[in-house]
């Protein structure tokens, strides 16, 4: 079987808990940061800005050229 005595299994089986506590607390962090709408949209305001823009010239040129005679 194993050579290493049942105490230092526990110790090292605390240890790799720990651990893996550590990562999950982590890993939520990590998600709750990426999830995060409000953060989102103040860094990304300007150029969220700039497509809706540039896409409403464009769908404004477009229906303005149904209704004009070439």
């Amino acid at each position: 079987m194993n050579s290493l005595p049942s105490n230092q299994l526990e110790l090292r089986a605390a240890e790799e808990r720990r651990k893996l506590q550590h990562t999950m607390v982590e890993l939520k962090s990590t998600v709750r940061e990426t999830l995060d709408v409000k953060r989102a949209a103040r860094e990304y305001v300007k150029p969220a800005s700039a497509v809706v823009a540039v896409l409403g010239l464009v769908v404004g040129y477009a229906f303005a050229g149904m209704f004009t005679k070439h």
